[in-house]
């Protein structure tokens, strides 16, 4: 009896231990989980401040890109420079290309001259003012007659401006002008589920002498034309100038995320974003349940073994619980072991819809790593001689991302891993989508490394590729070689035939140089009719002998024209820079010019 006594009181005790415990703990649970949402919207709020600075650097770059591009290769626009006027709509069908075609919807064209006159306006007939004594940056490329970009608001709207000087023979000519907007910015958001209001600073009230949006909250002139009304009654009810100090405040239920733009150190206006808290209030929650789950459930367990099994149905509807609010997260959620797959949620097979349950795809494949793609940047089964799970632990600190083929699409991830129960080890690891920002970005890069005319890659890609080819030969100690050439005499064809026949040759015979490359070479754009070839594991010899079939077939061709070219060998050499083997090529190709053109010169 004493001894079935004892038991019972150790019972009672563990029992009341367990319920004080149990109390405690979801107490705790609470508090840090109103701590962990609040730091949650932190972290939210910093994450929109970056996308919006890195969509705003993505656009200055593709606003710069193709302001050079046009400065660079549109021979007529040089012309009519020169002659000090352009025709009105001359670049009408290229912003409706890209309004068509990218997420630029309203991009502007600007054309000026050495002055800083304006002698083009794609969005306005107005031209012939001096824009050199208003803006600054005008100023600073007619002085330095080099690419800048900037922001600032004008007469019409504030914007990102990106400048490129136009040169003809080395001869300045002017200026070319492409301004972007922040409208595709802000759609982007709103796809998202993000609401945004673009502000121009108050002191540029008197500057906007024509402004597109009639809106203004106080003095700040209201930028995109889509801006939610509710919203902007919102920040004029309760003083605008309390949402501009790059923070964030939680109110009438959206988190209000504020970024200011900056440009030479100076505020030229702000981004304040709208965020509904329902749409974010559990997001990053499931890596901390999982985390505090798993504990608490493994002590109340230890309790409920020594003394009290009732205990144990109520963490088995716990767990239930818990799990419940796994399975609704729209990321992937994985428990592993450090080899195999434990566990996952609903959102797994959502992508693998190929396995009904986690038993059917463990007969198939202990690992979601058979799924990655093994291309640069991203994570791989193997990563510094470790498996892909304990780098992920080891570098919780950056971004890791994978690209995955799953049933014949490809996916992006952003990966986290954090450990949650040592023995017997337990890994959780999540995985959200971010397909869409990828494949954008990747967009972009494509269009800034490409030759608008040929579809070949442009400089812009020779300067960063030949840098990594050089590295490349240097480590492996293999040859590299590049073959520069030119279409003789291209300039008589373009003043006998027209720029477009002009252009037919450059479209034709690139294409056929492009059918006798190996899958290793590559063929840039760098001018003109400026052309070169970078070709990995190749020799002088091997590359003269390319160049010269390649000047046989460009002779026999006659495509749209009969023509010949004139080519530039080159094999890198030890401790030589880029600059340097451009160089050499460059020699080899002139002399092969001076002694007669149509042959091919090794330097």
């Amino acid at each position: 009896m004493i001894k079935h006594s004892r038991i019972y009181t150790i019972s009672i005790i563990l029992a009341l231990l367990a319920a004080a415990a149990i109390v405690f703990y979801l107490s705790f649970l609470k508090e840090t989980k109103e701590i962990f949402i609040h730091d949650n919207y932190k972290k939210r709020s910093d994450s929109l401040r970056l996308n919006v600075e890195n969509m705003i650097d993505s656009k200055r770059k593709s606003t710069l890109g193709l302001a050079l591009t046009l400065a660079d290769h549109d021979e007529k626009l040089a012309e009519y420079v020169k002659q000090g006027t352009i025709p009105e709509g001359y670049y009408n069908d290229l912003v409706y290309t890209y309004a068509t075609n990218t997420l630029y919807k309203n991009i502007w064209i600007q054309v000026l001259d050495t002055k800083g006159i304006s002698l083009y306006r794609s969005w306005s007939s107005y031209k012939g003012d001096d824009l050199s004594k208003i803006r600054e940056d005008v100023r600073q490329a007619l002085q330095l007659k080099k690419p800048l970009m900037s922001m600032s608001t004008g007469q019409f709207d504030i914007s990102l401006k990106s400048i490129a000087p136009i040169f003809q023979r080395e001869h300045f000519l002017g200026l070319v002008e492409v301004i972007s907007h922040f409208n595709s910015i802000t759609k982007v958001l709103h796809k998202a589920g993000v609401e945004s209001i673009v502000v121009a600073d108050a002191r540029f009230k008197e500057r906007l002498k024509h402004p597109w949006n009639k809106t203004f909250i106080d003095d700040y002139y209201v930028s995109n034309l889509t801006a939610n009304k509710k919203l902007i009654d919102y920040l004029s009810d309760h003083g605008i100038k309390n949402y501009l100090n790059n923070s964030y405040k939680v109110e009438n239920g959206y988190l209000i995320t504020s970024y200011l733009l900056m440009d030479n150190n100076e505020i030229k206006g702000a981004f304040i974003m709208f965020e509904k808290l329902s749409n974010i209030s559990s997001e990053g929650i499931d890596e901390f349940i999982l985390r505090w789950l798993l504990f608490g459930i493994f002590v109340i367990i230890l309790i409920v073994i020594v003394g009290n099994v009732g205990i144990y149905y109520v963490t088995i509807k716990q767990k239930k619980y818990y799990k419940s609010i796994i399975d609704s997260s729209g990321n992937i959620v994985l428990t592993n072991d450090g080899n195999t797959l434990t566990d996952t949620n609903k959102a797994f097979f959502k992508y693998f819809r190929s396995y009904k349950t986690l038993k059917d795809f463990l007969k198939e494949h202990s690992c979601i790593c058979d799924f990655f793609v093994n291309e640069k940047g991203y994570l791989q089964k193997e990563m510094d001689g470790v498996n892909w799970v304990e780098y992920l632990l080891a570098h919780q600190d950056q971004d890791n991302k994978v690209k995955m083929n799953i049933e014949g699409s490809y996916y992006y991830f952003l990966v986290s891993a954090s450990v949650i129960s040592d023995k017997p080890l337990q890994i959780a690891i999540i995985l959200a989508d971010i397909t869409e920002q990828e494949l954008y970005k990747h967009e972009l890069e494509e269009r800034t490394m490409t030759d608008p005319l040929t579809g070949i890659k442009n400089r812009r890609f020779y300067e960063s590729r030949i840098q990594y080819e050089i590295a490349r030969s240097c480590r492996y100690e293999e040859p590299l070689s590049i073959i520069m050439f030119d279409i003789d005499h291209f300039k008589q064809v373009n003043d006998i035939h027209g720029h477009d026949v002009g252009d037919k040759v450059l479209i034709e015979y690139t294409s056929l140089i492009s059918s006798m490359l190996r899958a290793t070479d590559v063929l840039c754009r760098i001018g003109g009719e400026e052309f070169i070839i970078i070709a990995p594991h190749t020799s002088a010899i091997d590359a003269y002998k390319l160049a010269e079939k390649i000047r046989k077939a460009v002779e026999g061709a006659k495509l749209i024209l009969q023509t010949t070219m004139s080519f530039g060998v080159t094999q890198h050499k030890d401790d030589e820079d880029k600059d340097s083997m451009f160089k050499r090529a460059d020699r080899a190709l002139y002399e092969a010019k001076e002694s007669g053109r149509n042959k091919v010169v090794i330097g």
